[in-house]
């Protein structure tokens, strides 16, 4: 008799006869969005049903040799405050094209503008692309930079004592509150829309998304959730859940309690369908396999066609393992924003969040 003492064997059982309920099997397409985006709402866990005053706050600007970078802080949710930049490229065209830059488990967003985190004044070299800020004002867009909660300024600083992992204890509390720590980070990234809208200097019709990593994840589920964002280009997360978050040890704001009964990867960054998507991936990333990558993309791709937006839906694949891939992203992701600014107007979007 072959005994089975591994937690994870009894769980890959599990997972092998499990099949989703709401996973994207053909037909009408936007009502399928409807019902998944619904559940998916509900899963992310509790949002407050009311917006609090942002009360914006500028900590600094300064002279940039690609533009201005303004430090702010804003307020999400009571006692929950978030630090941002806010990057303008040189002779920028106002109403400008925003991207959102999310860096994931990383020193914080000090690095999407290459600066040290306790002196933002120092230049500081940045591996794999995850500039992103500077990236972006290189060419000539716009960027908030949300630090995301538990990273970076806005790790726990309060509690004596605390994971080695600065967002598992953030992730344990938020569970214990009928609350996810994706869902606390997308209602940031939501909060940080209505801070742009506040500036009157974005075009709103041409916000989008983007990270690495555990930036990438926020980038899919802000995707999925957030009506107003118009793009998004998430970073080496995109794959299956299956081979993926459920294959190796992986950090706990990652999982969102009972979402593989329901969906697939495929199917929650469907609900962005029709909008542009440029999913960015590593050919040797260890964490997000490219093999399980590229068959979660078709089945995206089978989404995106179903809405008739197949030609906005796009994956990139560096010859590297775990980073962003900047010259072969931004052609793509360049070439969409042009389309959306010849239009005036972005794509339809099919799912809500939290109303502004």
């Amino acid at each position: 008799m072959t005994t089975h003492l591994s937690p994870s064997e009894n769980h890959g059982y599990l997972m092998s006869q499990m099949v989703s309920s709401l996973g994207f099997g053909g037909g009408d397409v936007h009502k399928w969005q409807g019902r998944l985006s619904r559940k998916l709402r509900q899963l992310v866990g509790d949002m407050p049903k009311k917006r609090c005053n942002l009360r914006p706050q500028q900590l600094w600007k300064h002279p940039h040799p690609l533009g201005t970078i303004e430090k702010i802080v804003f307020t999400s949710e009571p006692y929950a405050d978030v630090t941002a930049y806010v990057c303008l490229p040189k002779n920028a065209v106002r109403p400008c094209t925003f991207m959102i830059c999310l860096q994931g488990h990383s020193t914080g967003m000090h690095n999407s503008i290459a600066a040290r985190r306790e002196d933002e004044t120092r230049p500081l070299k940045i591996e794999g692309d995850r500039d992103f800020a500077a990236g972006c004002m290189r060419r000539g867009i716009a960027a908030l930079c949300i630090e995301q909660r538990s990273f970076g300024e806005r790790r726990e600083q309060k509690q004596k004592q605390v994971s080695p992992h600065g967002c598992h204890d953030a992730t344990m509390h938020a569970l214990m509150l009928g609350r996810t720590l994706i869902g606390e980070r997308v209602y940031d990234v939501d909060r940080g829309i209505d801070y742009l809208a506040s500036r009157g200097d974005a075009d709103m019709n041409r916000i989008g998304v983007m990270g690495n990593s555990g930036g990438g994840t926020i980038s899919v589920f802000s995707a999925a959730l957030l009506p107003r964002l118009a793009f998004a280009m998430p970073s080496c997360y995109f794959c299956t859940f299956r081979d993926s978050i459920m294959s190796i040890y992986h950090c706990a704001d990652n999982y969102i309690p009972g979402l593989l009964k329901y969906a697939e990867m495929a199917d929650i960054m469907g609900l962005f369908a029709p909008r542009p998507v440029v999913i960015v991936a590593g050919k040797e990333d260890p964490i997000f396999p490219i093999r399980a990558t590229r068959r979660a993309f078709r089945d995206l791709r089978r989404i995106y066609n179903a809405c008739g937006a197949e030609n906005h839906c796009h994956l990139v694949v560096g010859d590297g393992g775990h980073r962003f891939y900047a010259d072969a992203a931004w052609p793509v992701m360049l070439n969409e924003i042009k389309k959306l600014e010849q239009t005036g107007k972005s794509a339809e979007p099919r799912t809500v969040f939290t109303e502004p």
